[in-house]
């Protein structure tokens, strides 16, 4: 308890004490002078002694938090509806389960998480910081959808045939398919459905058709390009290596513009017929590309990936159960879950309002993800050796760059901002945004690298933490498991369908595309909170002496201003900023 609490403690009790000098006790001290001095005494303890039991009672809360915090098992048990829409139940899922490395961890965070604790515990009856839950509304409502407007002909697509097999994981995959979209129209070619990569880091043998729907794809498609679900059977049996017909990342420049694709790709492809670009991935460039083209672009994405019926339906059964079965249809859920987006309000009298609020966390911190980025995380010696070789095996370019060229250190890149933020920077984050012990928070992402353990400050400062294992049976969930691809589907679902989304590192193709489609569908009420990670590793670098008040302060500053509603930047994603005038309208 602060200072000013006690302050204002002190003074309710010395109020209570004076009150025995008002008229009305003065009356009945004459009348009865004996029958005062008994009650008066007792009047007076029995404030103090309801004083003590309440602050024994308020330090008793901030021991149990405390020990929460520093206890390092799993996550707390998580109530949700997992049989059916109508009862609820208790998992008792150990996240041990669900995230199968369990390291103690330590964290140079100790006396912050502290701090944290304690807000926390003080601010349970306070309301949330205005705005919290909210972006700038009346500028951003001024961006209207319109991305489905066409004014062209459709291509005959008879300059010859494009494959496409796309490499990473689903959310790289998308971005690959409406690249692929956008060349087969630039050189009127024939798109063949689109095939998927097996990759040694997500192993999952999905395809195409195991996540989106086919049928709607090509025909909504139809009036922009021609796409077919095979090669005509005269070009099957061609062997494309040989004829040089196969093209890959490597011959083709990242972001290349529309010109490179006609002056190197269309003479290959008039030649051969035939055209398969394997591993496509960002290999078209942003700026400068047609108005037309680009929309087409912003159409693939927004309208015509949709995803499959079973993953629409556990999507369905996720926000559902989220929001605690109630009424309320989120603005995006009629494009997440198609025809399951009425089943969730079938039979409900009515439609609140405003539905219940819960944040979605993506906490990208897989070990690809950590690895990758060449940062320390506190686990000394051993997580160097164990992080250099697991770069060996998926990143040999960037170990043959370690090994070549002097790199930034992992301070140098820490202070850039280039570090993926820590679970435990992230519950700080929000800890210090006003998120209350209250809040319902949907957790997406694989395994955390660092288990339960690194889990732990999250799970004890926010109770109501929730992830796709929790929420869905086991029965549920038997037909996404090994589907590393429609796993990310479910948590895509989970995050962009949410009241308030945070995203942990900018950089990530998930948060990318979820924070599109909050733009492009939310009609600037969803908020997003992409923190700026160059400011935060500022604040957080003063970790051992900066004060709570100051580091909220700091912390809220520097969200706000990602907050702002702006154009796309030049040569920047329209999935991710698709308020620019060939994905959006702006109504003056």
């Amino acid at each position: 308890m602060n200072l000013s609490s006690i302050n204002g403690v002190s003074k309710n009790f010395s109020d209570s004490d004076q009150s025995l000098d008002t008229p009305t006790y003065q009356n009945r001290k004459r009348g009865s002078r004996k029958r005062a001095t008994r009650v008066s005494p007792w009047k007076r303890f029995k404030g103090l002694g309801f004083l003590i039991g309440l602050l024994g009672l308020f330090f008793l809360v901030n021991w149990w938090m405390l020990s929460r915090l520093n206890h390092s098992g799993s996550g707390p048990e998580i109530s949700s509806s997992a049989e059916n829409s109508k009862s609820s139940v208790v998992i008792k899922e150990d996240l041990g389960d669900i995230i199968k490395v369990n390291k103690p961890q330590k964290t140079p965070f100790g006396r912050l998480l502290k701090l944290a604790a304690h807000a926390l515990a003080e601010g349970q009856n306070k309301p949330e910081p205005k705005g919290l839950w909210e972006e700038p509304y009346d500028r951003a409502s001024n961006w209207k959808p319109c991305a489905e407007e066409r004014d062209w002909e459709p291509s005959e697509g008879n300059n010859g045939y494009i494959m496409v097999t796309a490499n990473g994981g689903l959310n790289q995959q998308r971005v690959a398919v409406c690249n692929a979209v956008a060349v087969a129209r630039l050189l009127n070619a024939t798109l063949v459905l689109p095939k998927f990569m097996f990759s040694s880091v997500w192993r999952d043998v999905s395809q195409f058709g195991d996540i989106y729907q086919e049928e709607h794809f090509i025909n909504y498609l139809k009036p922009d390009i021609r796409i077919v679900k095979e090669l005509p059977k005269e070009l099957q049996s061609l062997d494309l290596d040989a004829i040089d017909s196969v093209v890959t990342d490597e011959d083709i420049m990242k972001e290349a513009k529309p010109s490179y694709y006609r002056k190197n790709i269309l003479p290959l492809l008039l030649k051969n017929r035939v055209l398969h670009f394997l591993g496509f991935g960002n290999r078209l460039a942003f700026d400068p590309v047609p108005s037309q083209l680009q929309r087409l672009r912003c159409r693939c994405n927004f309208y015509a990936l949709q995803f499959v019926p079973k993953i629409q339906e556990g999507g369905a059964l996720i926000l559902q159960r989220i929001r605690q079965n109630s009424s309320y249809a989120g603005p995006l859920d009629n494009y997440l879950l198609g025809p399951h987006a009425k089943k969730m309000v079938k039979g409900k009298r009515g439609h609140s309002v405003k539905g219940p609020k819960y944040l979605a966390l993506h906490l990208r911190f897989e070990i690809d993800m950590v690895a990758h980025s060449l940062c320390n995380f506190g686990g000394g010696e051993e997580e160097r050796k164990e992080l250099e070789a697991y770069r060996q095996i998926h990143f040999p370019a960037l170990t043959r760059l370690e090994k070549n060229d002097k790199l930034p250190t992992p301070d140098e890149l820490r202070t850039e901002g280039l570090c993926p933020l820590t679970p435990e920077e992230a519950v700080l984050m929000l800890a210090a945004l006003g998120f209350n012990r209250k809040t319902h928070i949907f957790l997406a992402g694989a395994q955390i690298y660092g288990g339960p353990s690194r889990l732990a400050s999250l799970t004890s400062l926010y109770p109501h933490l929730v992830t796709k294992e929790n929420l869905l049976s086991p029965s549920e969930l038997e037909p996404f498991k090994n589907f590393s691809s429609q796993l990310a589907a479910l948590d895509f679902i989970g995050c962009t369908a949410s009241s308030a989304f945070a995203m942990t590192d900018s950089g990530s193709q998930l948060s990318a595309l979820a924070s599109g489609f909050r733009m492009y569908y939310g009609g600037g009420q969803m908020a997003t909170i992409r923190p700026n990670k160059r400011r935060l590793a500022d604040i957080f670098l003063k970790n051992s002496t900066i004060e709570w008040k100051v580091f909220e302060q700091r912390v809220r500053k520097a969200v706000r201003q990602t907050k702002q509603v702006h154009r796309r930047p030049t040569a920047r994603s329209i999935y991710r900023h698709p308020r620019c005038k060939e994905c959006m309208c702006l109504l003056e």
